[in-house]
Parts: structure tokens; C-alpha cells; sequence
């Protein structure tokens, strides 16, 4: 299978467009057209990482964390990334990375969190904006039904919950063809005017693309007329951090034991106990202490995250339970998601863990 047809399946699946500013995610090194029999997933691109695919004879890497996160202005194998970097290029072994973008869908990573923990009803912390677009078309009145399908197919129409969510209004469009025009109603040379239905739906912006290729390849007219505006409505599907409640309340020592437990943290950091029962919850995979406010501000009892330093967690002012779990703990299921979305994908492909323990972080 060419490494293209792997990541273009996961760029739809988890969009580079929603990344964070700092980040680089997609594909990082290798031919998009290479063959390649097996991945390997892994956390961390490390040399003990690239060393195991090639011992595994893998051609593709897919990991959370981007290799490279800014610019290199030389490869010379000074630096660990450097010289993993030129082991990759050596051996013919592309990588691929899904950081931030993966944390901020539905799905991914603090969606993986609290499943393992058993939130319930949970929704985006603090939901994107800017993402979403909306679309107007004209279409004959009988032609309809069938663009206004196309455009849904390709993902459009979406509002929380309700799907195939559209305005539609009739009016007449007027038109005159040229002498090279071949038109679908009327005659070219004069005017016409035709019963048209206007069509308003919403998308995220990174379906764009396949939402006007299927708004072109679905309307009869050679020459579709369409208008997109940009939106400042909030993606409710999208975004960073993730909220949400368990279905029975939990004595906060229990709540730690737990985390403790699942994310086998060898030492778990927390802020002092409140005496209270913990039933809402915020959570943020790696590094989320920027959005203790955010989680206090939505009613949440606990918020878990990662890299808290020493005086952030005073900034919990006694309101809610801050529990550290570490980056790495909190992330390292992001190889069953990728795994998952690959596996109902490619079913016959071969998709490996890992072996290698990529924590920095060692604990005595």
C-alpha cells in the first residue's frame, strides 16, 4: 500500500488544519508514493523508535508527537532529533504525526481519556472558532433534492447532534448565455429566467474542498453560482480540553486511586483534597494547565492533566482538585485510536505497537 493512501485517510480522519499554531503534524519524512507493507505506532519518534522499524522491516512511523516541531537549519547528528532524522532518511522509513489536531476532535485523545475513566456526556472544553463556513447555492427547483444530498454526503449540514440541517427558499436566478455555452435551461444569447431554490448550509472549513467538488459534480449548470461567508459560531466539535460528568459521584481519594490505577502513574501530583465529591470533570491530554480557569469557570470538581509546575497549582485556589498524572501517562493511549482508525480502514494491514518505552521521565 503507497504511504499516501494511509495518511490521506487519516488527514480526513483527523484534519491538519487543526493543529495549534506551533505544531507540525501530517507527513513529516518520506515519499507519499512509497510502498510500505506495515506501521509502526508509537508515542515518541526516538533512534531506539526508527532502530525497531528497521529491525521490523516497517516503512511508515506513526506517532502523536511531531519529530520535528520547528525548522532544522542543519542535520549533522548533533541532537537526538537530527540523528533520528538521518537513521529514517537512511533506511527509507517515512513518519507521520497526529499532535494537537488529534487532541482537539471529538474521538481523539482527551475523548480517549474519558472513556477510560467513564466520563459521561462529555463535550469540548473550549470549542474552536473560526472553523465553520456556510455555503449558498442556486439550483433549478427539480434539481434540488439531489445537490442538496451531494453537499450533505460530503459532509454538510451538521449543527451538534442534527445532521442534514439546510435553509431553503424559492426565487427566480436570471441568466444569459454566451455564444460558447451549451446551457442547461434556456437559450443561449438570451435571457432567462428560471424557479430556483436557495440552498444555505453549514461546514468546517476543512471540508470545503470535497463539499464544492461534490456542489459542482452534482448541479446541472455549467456555471455554478455559490457563495461562502465565514462564520464566528463556535465548532462544537472541536477544540481543546474535554468536560463532562461521571454517572455516580466519587469520593475524591477514590477519583485519585482510580486515575492512580488505569494511567499506572507511579506518582501521581494532586492539589489538596477539598472534602468533596467529584462528579464533573475536566480533562486536557500532555500539557493543559493553561486551561485551569477554563475548567474551574465550567463547574468542574477535578481537573486532570499533565506538566503542572509548582506554582500553577496554587492558581486552583482551593476551588478544584488538580491531579497530575504525567504526559506521557495521559497520552499513551493515543496508539489504541490510531490503531483503531487504521484497523477499520485497512483490516488486512499490519499495524504494530511499539516496544519501546518512550517516557523521558524515569521515577526512583
Amino acid at each position: 500500500m503507497k504511504i499516501k493512501e494511509i495518511t490521506s485517510y487519516l488527514d480526513s480522519l483527523v484534519p491538519l488544519s487543526l493543529q495549534e499554531s506551533y505544531d507540525n503534524v501530517g507527513l513529516i519524512l518520506g515519499d507519499p508514493e512509497q510502498e510500505v507493507t506495515s506501521v509502526l505506532l508509537t508515542l515518541d519518534v526516538t533512534e531506539e523508535v526508527i532502530k525497531e522499524a528497521i529491525t521490523l522491516n516497517t516503512g511508515l512511523v506513526i506517532s502523536h508527537h511531531p519529530l520535528i516541531f520547528g525548522g532544522l537549519k542543519s542535520i549533522t547528528g548533533k541532537t537526538y532529533t537530527e540523528r533520528t532524522v538521518l537513521n529514517a532518511i537512511r533506511n527509507n522509513i517515512a513518519v507521520y504525526s497526529a499532535h494537537t489536531n488529534l487532541d482537539n476532535i471529538i474521538g481523539g485523545v482527551n475523548s480517549r481519556i474519558a472513556e477510560k475513566i467513564g466520563l459521561q456526556n462529555t463535550r469540548i472544553l473550549i470549542p474552536r472558532k473560526g472553523e465553520l463556513r456556510k455555503l449558498a447555492t442556486f439550483v433549478p427547483r427539480k434539481e434540488a433534492d439531489k445537490v442538496r444530498d451531494a453537499v450533505f454526503n460530503a459532509g454538510a449540514g451538521h449543527i451538534g447532534k442534527y445532521d442534514r440541517c439546510s435553509f431553503n427558499v424559492s426565487g427566480y436566478g436570471s441568466f444569459r448565455g454566451g455564444d460558447d455555452t451549451k446551457p442547461y435551461v434556456g437559450e443561449k444569447g438570451k435571457t432567462h429566467f428560471e424557479e430556483e431554490i436557495r440552498i444555505e448550509t453549514i461546514y468546517p472549513k476543512y471540508l470545503e474542498k470535497k463539499i464544492l467538488d461534490a456542489l459542482r459534480d452534482s448541479h446541472p449548470y455549467e456555471e455554478v453560482a455559490y457563495d461562502i461567508y465565514p462564520l464566528e459560531n463556535v465548532f462544537e466539535n472541536a477544540g481543546a480540553g474535554l468536560f463532562g460528568e461521571f454517572g455516580n459521584p466519587v469520593s475524591e481519594i477514590e477519583f485519585l486511586k482510580k486515575l492512580k490505577d488505569i494511567f499506572s502513574v507511579k506518582i501521581l501530583k494532586h492539589t489538596a483534597l477539598l472534602g468533596k465529591n467529584i462528579r464533573k470533570t475536566a480533562i486536557c491530554g500532555g500539557s493543559g494547565s493553561y486551561l485551569l480557569n477554563e475548567a474551574i469557570a465550567a463547574g468542574a470538581d477535578a481537573f486532570v492533566s499533565a506538566d503542572f509546575k509548582y506554582h500553577q497549582f496554587f492558581d486552583a485556589k482551593n476551588r478544584i482538585l488538580v491531579a497530575d498524572i504525567g504526559h506521557y501517562e495521559s497520552e499513551q493511549f493515543t496508539l489504541e485510536i490510531f490503531s483503531e482508525i487504521l484497523m477499520k480502514k485497512f483490516p488486512k494491514f499490519a499495524v504494530r505497537f511499539s516496544d519501546v518505552n518512550t517516557n523521558p521521565i524515569n521515577y526512583l
